[in-house]
């Protein structure tokens, strides 16, 4: 295979559903989490997710609604990756930086699928060595399981036949409040004691920066409003489209790396994550996108938090997360866990 599959060409969906009535759908472009239909305390199903009108609309929108990213989510300065025994370029996608896996990343990719039940989907995807400039033959799979507890687990695993640098996520934008209205109404905590600074095309510039004091301290727990645009790093984005240098444990499955309260204060998602970061982005630049309803959804009416490695990692060894390069005979393997709760 030497080229992405044509797009749109009848995606195939997948529902999966648990004992509480809490509903899960995905399809297979880009492994893309569609719809997450959450069980209120009143009897009725929340949908949380922000997403297009209709699965073939996902080509028409350009801000990664629920995709899987790779081969490397966020940011690669310059599309230059150092390495052995030559630099190598990869596409350029945002400027002359490479966002997001390239201009066809594996968002815009048709996965297969390897196994599906009730509860879980797992899809599978051969990256070529070469795709978007990136060295090695990678095997990725990333398995959806949705739990007993109303925990959706997303699972990710890769190999490599050359050394390549992974770094995969998922892209969900969270309304909790149903997608209605301004996230910044939302209550976000997170469990993170420093932060990195970007210039204006989201490159990191410095070196990691403690939160303590600043717009950018979450840790016991604000509105995203509180401090909103406070602040240079902000303003330069728009909002928060920054990454938090997570203060992991061992034992990160009871540990959430973040919480966030809807704007009602009924609803709560606890995130669980293996990975070392967490970018926070409040939908600085939604505005025009397709919406679930047949409208647009507008800037800061949905938020992204998205566990990954810190950006341009490639540059950066001495920060302190695990490497991003894999390497052949070596298993990439990760685990987020987005848990809901209505109150």
């Amino acid at each position: 295979m030497n080229q992405a599959d044509p797009y749109p060409k009848a995606p195939t969906l997948v529902t999966l559903t648990n004992d509480n009535g809490m509903q899960v759908t995905l399809m297979d472009w880009g492994a893309t989490w569609l719809s997450c239909r959450v069980p209120m305390a009143d009897g009725r199903r929340r949908e949380v997710l922000l997403g297009c009108p209709q699965a073939e609309g996902y080509d028409q929108q350009s801000s990664y609604l629920g995709a899987m990213i790779g081969r490397y989510a966020n940011r690669i300065a310059k599309s230059h990756l150092p390495y052995p025994g030559g630099d190598r370029y990869v596409v350029a996608s945002q400027g002359e930086n490479c966002l997001h896996g390239g201009l066809i990343g594996f968002d815009k990719r048709r996965w297969a699928i390897a196994q599906q039940s009730v509860e879980l989907v797992c899809f599978t995807l051969d990256s070529w060595d070469g795709e978007q400039g990136f060295p090695g033959n990678l095997q990725v799979s990333v398995t959806y399981a949705l739990l007993a507890d109303n925990r959706l687990s997303i699972r990710m695993q890769a190999t490599t036949d050359a050394l390549t640098p992974v770094n995969l996520t998922n892209h969900a934008y969270f309304n909790l409040d149903g997608a209605q209205g301004d996230i910044r109404d939302h209550h976000l905590q997170v469990a993170a004691d420093q932060m990195l600074p970007t210039d204006g095309m989201g490159i990191p510039f410095g070196e990691l920066r403690p939160v303590a004091g600043g717009s950018f301290d979450f840790r016991d727990g604000k509105r995203l409003r509180q401090d909103f645009l406070a602040d240079e790093q902000q303003q330069l984005a728009k909002g928060y489209d920054h990454s938090f240098l997570l203060n992991l444990a061992k034992t990160w499955q009871q540990q959430p790396a973040a919480r966030l309260v809807s704007g009602s204060g009924d609803l709560t998602l606890s995130l669980f994550t293996s990975l070392p970061a967490l970018q926070l982005y409040t939908g600085n630049y939604l505005a025009g996108t397709p919406a679930r309803d047949g409208g647009e959804y507008a800037d800061y009416q949905g938020v992204a938090l998205e566990p990954q490695l810190l950006p341009d990692s490639p540059h950066h060894p001495h920060w302190p997360q695990p490497s991003c390069w894999l390497a052949p005979g070596e298993c990439y393997e990760h685990e987020i866990q987005y848990q809901f709760a209505s109150h």
